[in-house]
């Protein structure tokens, strides 16, 4: 399987046909219906044993491969509100392949609540049999469509696929990495719960809407929850996200606004790497802006063992992994169009309280594989028969939604000096450093262990910004470093944090 087709299973050609033949709503009487009904759902789920999802199906569905899933097309002219002339479609995805948990997906309008029914003629099957009709198989995730680069064009804006994860794009974007509703245990030796979405709740929009509301029921053998869920597409497309979560037992390891993407290499990270392509990344590194007012940038590596981060905070004020290059030449692939992945900017709403951002690097050796992870870890379990509450905003864009002042680390170099010396170099961009006194400006740079050496600190022609480097001795792996541009005896760049390991 090929990432770059996973990727794009979702994004099928958007079909131009005139005749609107909407999809079937089913035949049982709509429900009343408001967020509360979702947070009750969730409670009750949460004082019952665990039932997972049923993944029944056909014999010639529940076994194939990539390739032969991607055959199974929702036909665009069946699309929810399709010829409606509303700012919002949306289209289903059939089970199958990974995604063989039955989702059911209701429409919302004027408070009711309907369910929408499965029916084989809503897809295209290509070379396999369709299930017989009137059997009900529900979904496995839907994807929303809007005018985001055209306004005669419905382009494919956010996806909800497998798991809890979703994935959305900004204007111009091409999608990336992922988000997901809630991980349990993740990095943990006894392996990772993998909670999933079991039931949505699509709000109709109303003519001229700028954002549409989806409503989520989320399950798993250690936790339930309800999720609601604002989206507004745009030039950065917003999710604002109302959590309330309801454990069974008490969570240990809860990750909060875990966010999912794919480091192979760059700069930093080219060792043994065989590859035309001068980089190749979804995000290329961690952005924190914590509650004591700091903002860090931890460069993204892909290690040969397993690497886990901790960043110790209280009420931070954002994280998120981010794609700062770009630029086409950083990457050179005309396939896959790095530099327009979005970066994801998570914006907590309130106060989250004591815990670490935790990011996960595990190693890969191809492209394909999702190998970073990263979330808010609460530093208290979350108590069981009790109700936790979160709201958080998500950034999906070209950057952080609101940039300071401080200069801030573009590209990450490393390399070899000699037997036991590697060399950094860290280019600094800002329009900040532009009024100051070069004179003034000078690198700081810190290690835990090691001897930091030859710190350099000179201007950067091609950049407009300034390149700092220096070299680290090495005695003992790994090593934790910190460096930092200064003016005199003021900090005028955010801080770079960086584990070096071979």
């Amino acid at each position: 399987m090929n990432r770059r087709d996973f990727l794009a299973a979702s994004a099928l050609p958007l079909l131009s046909v005139a005749a609107p033949g909407l999809v079937s709503r089913a035949h049982a009487q709509p429900a009343p219906f408001d967020r509360s009904v979702i947070r009750q759902m969730a409670r009750d789920l949460a004082a019952k044993p665990y039932k997972a999802a049923s993944d029944k199906l056909p014999d010639n569905l529940k076994n194939i491969d990539y390739d032969r899933y991607r055959t199974i097309r929702f036909l665009p002219e069946r699309a929810l509100w399709r010829g409606e002339k509303l700012p919002f479609e949306a289209q289903f995805f059939h089970r199958g392949f990974f995604y063989q948990n039955k989702i059911d997906i209701f429409e919302v309008k004027n408070g009711q609540a309907s369910r929408i029914a499965y029916q084989p003629d809503l897809f295209s099957f290509g070379d396999l049999a369709p299930p017989a009709a009137g059997v009900d198989l529900g979904f496995a995730g839907f994807r929303l469509h809007a005018p985001i680069n055209r306004s005669d064009y419905y382009d494919e804006v956010c996806v909800f696929l497998g798991a809890s994860y979703f994935r959305a794009v900004a204007k111009g974007q091409l999608y990336g990495l992922s988000a997901r509703g809630l991980s349990i245990n993740t990095g943990q030796a006894k392996g990772e719960e993998f909670p999933y979405f079991k039931t949505f709740w699509i709000e109709k929009p109303a003519p001229g809407a700028s954002s549409i509301v989806v409503h989520a029921l989320l399950d798993s053998e250690s936790a339930a929850a309800a999720y609601r869920f604002t989206i507004r597409p745009g030039d950065v497309t917003v999710f604002d996200v109302e959590m309330a979560l309801y454990p069974r037992v008490n969570l240990d390891h809860a990750g909060l606004a875990p966010l999912t993407s794919m480091f192979f290499f760059g700069p930093n990270d080219r060792k043994d790497v065989d590859d035309f392509r001068p980089s190749v990344h979804d995000s290329d590194g961690l952005a924190i802006a914590n509650g004591r007012g700091e903002e860090l940038w931890r460069p993204l590596h892909n290690p040969r063992d397993l690497q886990i981060s901790s960043f110790s905070d209280l009420n931070p004020r954002g994280f998120g992994l981010m794609q700062r290059q770009r630029d086409f030449q950083a990457y050179q692939d005309l396939e896959s169009n790095f530099e327009r992945r979005p970066s994801l900017w998570v914006e907590p709403i309130g106060d989250w309280g004591e815990g670490s951002l935790k990011l996960l690097e595990i190693p890969t050796t191809e492209e394909v594989h999702d190998n970073i992870a990263g979330f808010w870890h609460p530093k208290a379990p979350l108590a069981a028969k009790s109700e936790h509450t979160y709201t958080y905003r998500l950034h999906w864009g070209p950057d952080t939604p609101k940039p300071s002042g401080l200069a801030r680390f573009s590209r990450t170099g490393v390399g070899a000096r000699g037997d036991n010396a590697t060399i950094f170099v860290l280019d600094v961009v800002g329009d900040k450093l532009k009024s100051l006194d070069p004179k003034a400006l000078r690198g700081l740079v810190t290690a835990d262990k090691g001897k930091v050496q030859n710190i350099v600190t000179q201007p950067n022609p091609a950049t407009g910004g300034w390149r700092l480097s220096f070299e680290l001795v090495k005695e003992k792996l790994p090593v934790e470093l910190r460096a930092s541009l200064m003016h005199n005896n003021d900090a005028v760049s955010e801080v770079w944090v960086y584990r070096w390991t071979p």
